[in-house]
C-alpha cells in the first residue's frame, strides 16, 4: 500500500462476474447520514474508470440516481451495491444508509460484506461520530470484522485531520488506541484568503513518498526537507503500531535494537493485521476536483481494499442446517461446493418487478436453474417461512439504474436475481437436491407502532396485498392484525422508517392509508363482589322465551381469566341450560361490561334461577346470563386494566439518570440496574404500554442515538382512575 502510482482500467473498471473468490472484496460503507459515504462511492467509481467525470455511466444515467422516496426523504433509505474493478480485483461496494431508522439495511450490508469502511466527517469533529456509528463499530469488533476509517470533508474551513484522527483513536481505539493510526498525512496547499489551507495530497508514512493530487492527476515525489521531522515522528508511531500486531515476535526486539525494518515486511504485516481485524488504518478521501480523474486518497483507499481487506475465502460462513433442523458440516467458500446463497435485500422496480440481492457463500449460482428456497424464521413479523423450489432467471450486477447481465455468481460474489416469487430477505437459496437453511442474522426489533386504515374502499381492496409485498421487502417491519383492538398495525423502527413505508405503499403499490391513533389492549375487571339477576321473559305468540338466573361475581388475582362455578340446587336451572348460562356470561365478558373492553379475572357463580317447561331454551339462558353479568357490573366498581411491559434499556452511563427520570415520568417503576460492559448500563423498569408508544423515537433523542431497548408484556393492572375516566370519555365521544 502506498507503493503504486495507480492504474486506470477504464472500461475494466466496470466489474463483471468474478472468476475466483480470491479476486473479490466485499466492503460495506458505514457512517451517519451526511458523512459522505455516497460521495466516496462515486469517487471510487471514478478512480476505477467505472463512471465519467460527471458521475455518469455509459447510458447517461447517474451512478447515484435516487428513487422518488429518497428524494423526498433527502437521505439514503436503502442499501445499494456498486461493483467496480481495480487491479484485477472486483470490489463490491455496499453503501448503507446512515440514519438510525434504516439500521436493517445496514445489518444486511454487514451480512453481505467481509470488511467495513467507517466514514467520518472532519467538518463535524468528534460530534460527527454518532452513537449509532459507535454501536456498529462494537458489533463489528464482536465478530472480528476488519475495519478501516476514512475521514472526509477535509475541504471544510475548520476541518482538522490530526484532530479528527485523535477523535477516532479515542472513540474506536478503546483499550488499544495504537491500533487506530493514519497511513498517510495530509499535504496542505498554500493558505487562501480566508486563512484555510486546503489538502492537496497525501504523504505515505511507510513509503515516505508524497502523492500530490493538485495537478489534476496523481503525481509522486519525495517529501520536502521541512516535512521530514513531522513525517518521521508519525512514521515511527505507525511502525510501532504495526509491529505490535505482527505475528513475528522477534520484530519488536529487532526494531528496538535499532534495525531498520524493511518496508515490504511492514506492508505485509500491516495487511495481515488489517485482514485479521486487529489494526484499523485511518485514511483521508475527497471527491475529484474539476477536470481531475481521481479524488484525493481514492487510489490509496483502493490499494488498501485490494491489498489489506480479506477475501471471501478468509470469512467464516454462517452455520447451516437442513430445513428440518438436522445439522450439516460447515461450508467453505468453494465455487465447486454445495450451493448456499442468501437473499440480502429485496426491492421492487416498477418495470422489472421484485429484485433480490444475493450473496453467494458456497457453490455457484447460475441463470435458469431451479433452486430450493428455505424460510427465514420471521413468521412473527408477518414473513412466511418458505420451503419451496423456485427457478432462477437472469443474473445481473446493478450499476446506477442499469442491470448488467452476469453469466454466473461464484462463492464470495454478489448478484441480483429478478422476479423470485417466494424468496424474501433472509431466505436461503440452495441446490434442489440438497436444501440448506442458513443461520439468520440479527434483525433489530421494530418498536414504534403505527396503526393504519385504508383511505377508501378501493384502497381497502388492495391493502392486504400491498402490505404483504411491503413486509416481504423489509424484515425489520412487523405486520400485526390486533385481535383485541381490530387495528392493522405496522411496527417500524422510527418515524422516518414509517414515512418510507407509507410512501412505498402509495407510490409502488397504489394503496393510500390513513394513520390513526394506536390503541393498546385494555381490559376490565370487578374491583369488588357484586350480584346480578338476569331476566329474559318474552311472550309473542307460540313459543315464548323464558329464562331467569342469579349470579354472584367476585374478583380474582391477575391472570386468572374467567371462572364459572355452578352452585344451583334443586334443579332451579335445568342441567341442560347451565352451559347456556356460562356461554352467555363468557360472550358478554368478551364484549365488556363498562367501557367495551374484555372482562377478565373474575369468578362468576350461578346461584339460582327459574325455567319454563315450554318457553325455556338455550338462547334464552344465554341472554339471561349476559344480562345478569351486565346488572352485576352496575352494582360494583369496575376497574379499567392497562397492559404493563417490562422495558429493558441499554444506555451509555452518561444518560442513565436522564433515562430513569424519563421512565418515572411515564408512570414507570425502575426495578433494577446492572452494568453491561464498559460504560454501559441496563435499566429495567415496568411501564404501562400506553406510555411507551413513541419510546423508540424519544429514547433515541434522549440518549443521542446510543440507547436501545426491548419490551416484554408482563401483566394487566388497574389504570389510575382519572386516566380511566379520560379513556372512557374519549371512547364515548368516538361512538
Amino acid at each position: 500500500m502506498g507503493e503504486k502510482t495507480g492504474t486506470y482500467p477504464g472500461a475494466a473498471g466496470r466489474a463483471a462476474a468474478a472468476d475466483r473468490p480470491s479476486h473479490v472484496r466485499n466492503v460495506v460503507l458505514v457512517g451517519h447520514s451526511g458523512s459522505g459515504k455516497t460521495t466516496l462511492v462515486e469517487a471510487l467509481a471514478l478512480a476505477t474508470g467505472a463512471v465519467n467525470r460527471a458521475g455518469r455511466v455509459e447510458d447517461g444515467s447517474a451512478l447515484s440516481d435516487h428513487d422518488e422516496i429518497e428524494h423526498r426523504q433527502q437521505r439514503s433509505v436503502q442499501l445499494s451495491l456498486v461493483p467496480v474493478e481495480w487491479d484485477g480485483i472486483k470490489i463490491n461496494l455496499l453503501d448503507a444508509p446512515g440514519y438510525a431508522d434504516f439500521v436493517g439495511e445496514l445489518r444486511a450490508g454487514l451480512r453481505a460484506a467481509d470488511a467495513a469502511l467507517f466514514v467520518v466527517s472532519a467538518a463535524e469533529g468528534t460530534e460527527g461520530i454518532s452513537g449509532a456509528t459507535r454501536t456498529v463499530w462494537e458489533e463489528c469488533a464482536a465478530v472480528g470484522m476488519p475495519r478501516a476509517i476514512v475521514i472526509t470533508h477535509l475541504e471544510a474551513a475548520r476541518a482538522d485531520f490530526d484532530e479528527m484522527t485523535e477523535s477516532c483513536r479515542a472513540v474506536f481505539g478503546g483499550d488499544s488506541p495504537e491500533s487506530v493510526l493514519p497511513l498517510y498525512l495530509p499535504l496542505l496547499g498554500p493558505e487562501g484568503p480566508d486563512g484555510h489551507r486546503p489538502v492537496t495530497g497525501l504523504t505515505g508514512l511507510l513509503s515516505q513518498q508524497v502523492f500530490d493530487y493538485s495537478p489534476g492527476r496523481r503525481t509522486e515525489s519525495a517529501p520536502a526537507p521541512d516535512q521530514l521531522p513531522l513525517l518521521q515522528a508519525a512514521r515511527n508511531r505507525l511502525i510501532e503500531g504495526i509491529i505490535a500486531e505482527s505475528e513475528d515476535e522477534t520484530l519488536m526486539d529487532r526494531y528496538l535494537g535499532g534495525e531498520e525494518i524493511d518496508v515490504k515486511t511492514l506492508v505485509e504485516d500491516l495487511e495481515r493485521a488489517v485482514a485479521r481485524g486487529t489494526f484499523h488504518p485511518v485514511l483521508a478521501a475527497a471527491p475529484a476536483q474539476e477536470g481531475a480523474k481521481e479524488g484525493l486518497g481514492t487510489v490509496e483507499l483502493l490499494e488498501l481494499i485490494t491489498g489489506g481487506f480479506p477475501t471471501p475465502l478468509e470469512r467464516e460462513i454462517p452455520a447451516v442446517t437442513s430445513p428440518d433442523g438436522r445439522g450439516r458440516p460447515p461450508l467453505t467458500c468453494d465455487p465447486a461446493g454445495p450451493l448456499a446463497a442468501e437473499v440480502i435485500k429485496t426491492s421492487s422496480d416498477p418495470y422489472v418487478g421484485r429484485i433480490s440481492l444475493i450473496r453467494v457463500f458456497s457453490g455457484t449460482l447460475r441463470p435458469d436453474e431451479t433452486v430450493h428456497v428455505s424460510g427465514h424464521g420471521l413468521a412473527d413479523r408477518g414473513h412466511e417461512d418458505h420451503d419451496v423450489d423456485e427457478r432462477v432467471g437472469a443474473l445481473s450486477a446493478p450499476f446506477g439504474k442499469q442491470q448488467r447481465p452476469l453469466p454466473q455468481a461464484i462463492a464470495g460474489d454478489l448478484a441480483c436475481v429478478a422476479k423470485l416469487a417466494h424468496a424474501e430477505t433472509g431466505d436461503t437459496l440452495s441446490a434442489k437436491g440438497e436444501p440448506l437453511l442458513m443461520e439468520p442474522w440479527t434483525m433489530p426489533d421494530p418498536l414504534l407502532p403505527v396503526a393504519i386504515q385504508a383511505h377508501s374502499k378501493a384502497d381497502e381492496d388492495k391493502l392486504s396485498q400491498g402490505l404483504a409485498r411491503l413486509v416481504a421487502e423489509d424484515p425489520t417491519m412487523r405486520l400485526e392484525q390486533n385481535p383485541d383492538t381490530h387495528q392493522v398495525v405496522l411496527w417500524c423502527l422510527g418515524e422516518a422508517h414509517r414515512d418510507v413505508a407509507l410512501e412505498r405503499l402509495r407510490s409502488r403499490y397504489g394503496v393510500r392509508v390513513d394513520v390513526v391513533a394506536h390503541k393498546v389492549s385494555l381490559r376490565e375487571t370487578f374491583a369488588s363482589r357484586a350480584a346480578g339477576r338476569g331476566r329474559h321473559v318474552k311472550q309473542s305468540g307460540g313459543h315464548g322465551q323464558y329464562a331467569i338466573c342469579e349470579i354472584e361475581v367476585e374478583p380474582l388475582p391477575g391472570g386468572s381469566g374467567i371462572e364459572f362455578v355452578d352452585k344451583v340446587v334443586g334443579g332451579a336451572v335445568p342441567r341442560q341450560f347451565i352451559p347456556s348460562v356460562e356461554k352467555g356470561v363468557r360472550a358478554q365478558a368478551a364484549r365488556g361490561v363498562a367501557a367495551g373492553y374484555p372482562l377478565v379475572d373474575v369468578r362468576v357463580t350461578l346461584l339460582d334461577g327459574k325455567a319454563h317447561s315450554v318457553d325455556s331454551s338455550d338462547a334464552a339462558f344465554q341472554t339471561a346470563g349476559a344480562l345478569a353479568l351486565r346488572e352485576a357490573a352496575t352494582e360494583a366498581r369496575v376497574h379499567l386494566l392497562e397492559p404493563v411491559a417490562e422495558v429493558q434499556v441499554l444506555v451509555s452511563d452518561d444518560y442513565v439518570g436522564a433515562v430513569m427520570s424519563d421512565l418515572s415520568g411515564r408512570r414507570g417503576r425502575v426495578v433494577g440496574t446492572e452494568q453491561s460492559g464498559a460504560g454501559r448500563t441496563f435499566v429495567r423498569a415496568e411501564v404501562p404500554e400506553i406510555e411507551i408508544g413513541r419510546y423508540a423515537v424519544d429514547l433515541r433523542s434522549l440518549s443521542h442515538g446510543t440507547g436501545r431497548f426491548s419490551r416484554t408484556y408482563v401483566r394487566h393492572e388497574p389504570m389510575p382512575p382519572q386516566l380511566a375516566d379520560r379513556i372512557r370519555e374519549q371512547d364515548e365521544n368516538n361512538t
